[in-house]
């Protein structure tokens, strides 16, 4: 796929080309915890016995027994309590909204202190530092049975873990050509450093009895009929793959592009310097990707940022916490603004947009009449990604039940199709988080497991 920014300069070309500074910025965002700030922060934890920061978590991490065992420096135990109920616990605890979930219902948030127990970074330490002489996981004795994982991704990886675990093989198939979906591809390059996201991975698969085939893409060179022939039953973690349009002329103009592609692209450069970047630019959109876009976007050099919504920022699905920092580094927000045209130089490129204002009236969002125009040499969009419905093109996956665009599944994972399972972002709409998408593999490991194991009995 060729660049839609390629005739842009790079980032060494834009302003003052510092290599340290774009180093630096691009370093951690949250700088992991000593091993003294870790003892000091595990014992402000009050080790709640209906612990309201358990039930905040998607994956059912034990936060307050893995918090006590931090406190005792017993960092392989704190670990594995961690790694048992969230096998990608690491990269969890590096892009997980701690701030609106475990952190958010921690009861130190109603002492004077006014601060909770800072559970993301506690956890980052235990699964920063295990310290395993192997896997601490072991399989159980071969089932002699075989399963197909559709995707690498979050959900795919830990139900494949699972899986392993009660001695099924697994043979994954990913349509890249690594592993990881949006924590090796999508996710900001300043929150999974240091090549995460591969070693987290490689951690994984030490559990054995998991084979991952790249390349294979569902819709392309992989049918669902020829997986539910050859496998005992299949998994379909795909999240969603294809970014939605914004419906204008000049959409496929040089200088827009998807923020997923370009933070695709920056996420497996070698070279940040190389980078095409625009000195302005326009980011479309509400939720953490467009933070993300945007925010990368200054730090490579970028002079002039602007995030534009079409309603409020109470309605941002992007956290305050994550507005913070786009502010932070620069970057403008501008509401109530939708996108009316794509405005293009001489040269068929993109110079700008042209925005229509908005307001709300009886819950409709609505056009008042005025407009504005913003310049810019790049538009990114992010305003959403859907189903790659190219993905359930052959007979047999179309026959799959759909709740819209998504995968309809019941409360056991199972989809309408006889042992064909689904999870994580293609069966659910919401925040599309990492820490949901384990755990639906994880649970949808549970029940394609027992539904083996009872065919076995009944055999």
């Amino acid at each position: 796929m060729t660049n839609p920014l390629d005739y842009l300069p790079s980032a060494k070309e834009v302003g003052t080309y510092d290599p340290q500074a774009l180093v630096n910025n691009f370093s951690d965002l949250h700088p992991p915890l000593t091993d003294r700030q870790a003892i000091i922060e595990s014992q402000r934890c009050l080790y709640c016995y209906d612990a309201p920061c358990v039930e905040a978590c998607p994956s059912d991490i034990d936060v307050p027994s893995f918090i006590r065992q931090i406190s005792d420096s017993n960092i392989n135990g704190a670990a594995e309590t961690i790694l048992k109920a969230n096998i990608l616990g690491g990269s969890c605890a590096r892009v997980c909204p701690t701030e609106i979930l475990c952190e958010r219902s921690c009861v130190r948030n109603h002492d004077a202190e006014c601060q909770p127990v800072l559970i993301g970074l506690l956890q980052r330490h235990a699964t920063d530092n295990m310290q395993f002489e192997q896997h601490p996981f072991t399989r159980a004795a071969s089932t002699g049975q075989h399963i197909a994982v559709v995707g690498a991704g979050p959900a795919g990886l830990s139900c494949a873990h699972r899986l392993a675990m009660f001695g099924h093989q697994v043979t994954i198939f990913e349509a890249e050509q690594k592993p990881g979906g949006l924590n090796e591809y999508g996710i900001a390059r300043y929150k999974m450093t240091d090549d995460f996201a591969h070693k987290e991975v490689a951690f994984l698969l030490e559990i054995g009895g998991i084979d991952i085939q790249y390349g294979q893409r569902l819709g392309s060179n992989l049918a669902l009929s020829t997986l539910r022939q050859q496998y005992d039953s299949v998994f379909i973690g795909l999240g969603l793959g294809a970014s939605r349009a914004l419906g204008l002329t000049g959409e496929e103009a040089p200088g827009l592009m998807p923020a997923v592609e370009y933070i695709k692209t920056l996420r497996q450069a070698t070279d940040l310097g190389s980078l095409p970047v625009s000195k302005r630019c326009i980011v479309i959109g509400a939720g953490n990707t467009a933070i993300d876009m945007a925010t990368q976007m200054s730090r490579l050099g970028a002079t002039e940022v602007t995030l534009v919504y079409r309603r409020g920022l109470e309605a941002m699905s992007a956290t305050d916490h994550e507005q913070e920092i786009a502010k932070a580094n620069g970057v403008r927000i501008v509401t109530w603004a939708q996108p009316d045209e794509i405005m293009l130089d001489t040269q068929g490129r993109v110079a700008g947009m042209r925005f229509a204002k908005t307001v709300e009236q009886a819950g409709r969002l609505m056009p008042t009449g005025e407009t504005f125009e913003l310049a810019a040499e790049a538009i990114f969009k992010a305003i959403g990604q859907g189903f790659d419905d190219t993905s359930l093109s052959d007979a047999t996956a179309a026959e799959l039940d759909r709740d819209g665009e998504r995968i309809h599944v019941d409360e056991m994972f199972r989809t309408s199709l006889p042992n064909v399972y689904a999870g994580g972002d293609c069966v659910q709409a919401g925040q599309d988080l990492t820490v949901q998408a384990v755990q639906h593999g994880k649970l949808a490991a549970h029940a394609i497991h027992q539904a083996l194991a009872a065919k076995q009995e009944a055999a």
